[in-house]
């Protein structure tokens, strides 16, 4: 229908509707460019009023990337190297195990019990509860205890007749999706304090490497199985089962089959995961102090005594866009080519 509508219209209303992109796309491109200018001015450039044209306005600068290069607004290069390093280990982790979760939702059948479900919750708690109060173990000990044989416990109740109801693949799926749903603010904070407890029983998880990755890689999962759910339903299953008539096993046949024909998609998936751990704030915010922050937390820090230096603040936002910018069109040409093909509705 809305094809049929834009083919139909007449020649003034394709003028009104070009006019009307050409305007959208001056606003969403006007912040990107007031970056980049204000990137290259002076502080007297930026505090007396605005200019918007280069050699014609102000005079263009290099001194807020100088800035950057030596130190000055912060260790610029340690906190891209951050990112980058957690970045694509998050990414690649997320992207490897949420496909793998992914074509196991599509290609098996899986019967959850909600008794099961219900056993793993009154047990944790129970279990935790009592090594705690009870046997005098600290937290950190009684979760490590609590959580396994509350686990183990649950798999095995799923195996029995339990009454209610049973879910299925997409309800799996939705309470994969549903992770997405929590308000970050609140998972940050929950994840500091388990962290702390981690953390007094030896095993260091705030500013830490492991520690901030493992909890992008939890971010980042529910994205990975929705994506890579639908491209591996556009896979033909035929393919797998001639596979299985010669007795190849199903981990053959993910990894020398499957994972080949889906590379695309498992390409787009990881460059978008990729984005959005490279662009979080939150949970770099609570878990990291020093060592291990990342960009979007020096960028944010980019002020002083006299408030925000806007040139500084522009020049790193610049400089921490660039690699996404590639990303996204690197992105875009694999739409256009139509090599994504299920992954991305």
């Amino acid at each position: 229908m809305s094809g049929q509508g834009l083919t139909g219209l007449s020649n003034w209303g394709r003028r009104l509707a070009a006019v009307g992109v050409l305007a959208w796309c001056l606003i969403t491109a006007f912040p990107l460019y007031w970056v980049v200018v204000t990137a290259f001015k002076t502080p007297p450039g930026v505090v007396g009023g605005p200019t918007y044209i280069p050699f014609v306005d102000f005079t263009p600068t290099l001194q807020p990337f100088i800035d950057l290069y030596h130190g000055i607004r912060g260790e610029f290069f340690r906190t891209f190297l951050n990112s980058t390093i957690v970045g694509l280990s998050a990414a690649a982790i997320a992207t490897a195990i949420g496909a793998m979760a992914a074509y196991a939702l599509v290609r098996f059948e899986f019967k959850v019990r909600f008794g099961a479900g219900l056993i793993f919750f009154l047990l944790a708690l129970g279990g935790y509860l009592l090594f705690n109060n009870s046997l005098g173990f600290t937290r950190p000990q009684a979760l490590l205890l609590a959580f396994p044989f509350a686990l183990a416990a649950a798999i095995v109740a799923n195996r029995l007749p339990l009454p209610g109801p049973i879910l299925g693949n997409e309800d799996i799926l939705f309470w994969f999706v549903s992770q997405r749903m929590f308000p970050p603010i609140v998972t940050a904070f929950a994840l500091y304090l388990l962290y702390s407890e981690i953390g007094r029983l030896g095993f260091q998880l705030i500013d830490s490497f492991v520690g901030l990755t493992l909890c992008y890689v939890a971010f980042s999962l529910p994205i990975v199985v929705w994506l890579m759910r639908d491209f591996f339903e556009a896979i033909p299953i035929e393919v797998e089962e001639a596979a299985m008539v010669d007795n190849v096993p199903s981990w053959r046949i993910f990894l020398g089959i499957v994972v080949p024909m889906s590379m695309n998609g498992l390409l787009a998936t990881f460059m978008i995961t990729l984005a959005f751990v490279w662009n979080e704030f939150l949970f770099a915010l609570f878990l990291t102090n020093s060592k291990w922050q990342t960009l979007p937390i020096l960028v944010a820090g980019q002020n002083s005594q006299r408030g925000d230096e806007w040139w500084a603040i522009s020049a790193a936002a610049l400089v921490a866009i660039i690699p996404m910018m590639i990303m996204a069109g690197l992105l875009s040409r694999m739409m256009r080519s139509g090599l994504l093909l299920g992954a991305i509705k």
